[in-house]
């Protein structure tokens, strides 16, 4: 049987993309290639001056680091937008979260680990005349969204000028375009969240479901006839709770 293409997903945000303040240069946090394909996509269509800026001192192992960020370079590079790459201070990210090694997903850790990011962010954008910050993490179903806007928020307030702007990208199917362009691009589709501790604690997960443990680079977005696999197991970890 032969299927036709799947239409990709029409979004027409139009006047819904209004920034604070209506400021048009925004600097984006961005955690992957996958999670800010739709947002970064979203923005350059609406004409907004932006710049990606990758802080992600959490993501582990190093090899993992670099082929998130490797992605996230050929995107916007592609579409020709500025890419900031920052310090990679594993070491300070893992004396940051001492004594919470094992709070669970959406926890303590995950607030603190937000807020690292974007105070950094924040720090960034005083420094370099933005006066608009947001991310893209919000946008993954694996994450809590209030949690992220709370702790963008709190990082933008220590910034007098600096605003974090709370646009709930899932809007308008924005979670399903995130999905198609991963396929489009064929994005590295990476199987954890980024941390040690989401490595190990999804590790635990698969085995006792008896799947092997993750292996780091070998899965990559691919296009419809082997994508409903590809998000079922990927995009996946685990169920969220």
């Amino acid at each position: 049987m032969v299927h036709s293409p799947k239409k990709e997903t029409n979004r027409k945000l139009g006047d819904m993309l209004s920034p604070p303040d209506n400021e048009k240069k925004v600097l984006l946090h961005s955690c992957c290639a996958p999670c800010s394909g739709s947002v970064i996509e979203d923005m350059h269509k609406a004409g907004l001056d932006l710049t990606i800026y990758f802080y992600n001192p959490n993501i582990h192992p190093i090899e993992e680091y670099l082929l998130r960020k490797e992605e996230n370079i050929r995107y916007a590079e592609k579409l020709g937008i500025p890419f900031v790459d920052d310090d990679y201070d594993k070491d300070r990210w893992f004396e940051m979260m001492k004594g919470h090694e094992k709070d669970p997903e959406r926890g303590e850790r995950c607030s603190m680990c937000f807020e690292m990011r974007f105070v950094k962010t924040a720090e960034y954008a005083a420094q370099n005349g933005f006066k608009v910050i947001t991310s893209c993490l919000g946008i993954s179903r694996w994450k809590n969204f209030d949690q992220v806007t709370k702790a963008g928020v709190k990082a933008a307030s220590l910034y007098p000028g600096v605003k974090y702007w709370d646009y709930n990208w899932r809007k308008e199917r924005g979670s399903e375009r995130m999905i198609e362009i991963a396929k489009k691009e064929e994005f590295y589709a990476q199987q954890y969240c980024g941390c040690a501790y989401s490595l190990r604690d999804t590790n635990e997960w698969r085995m006792s479901k008896g799947r092997p443990k993750i292996e780091l680079g070998k899965d990559y977005y691919r296009a419809a006839e082997k994508s409903a696999e590809i998000c079922r197991n990927n995009i996946g970890l685990r169920e969220p709770v």
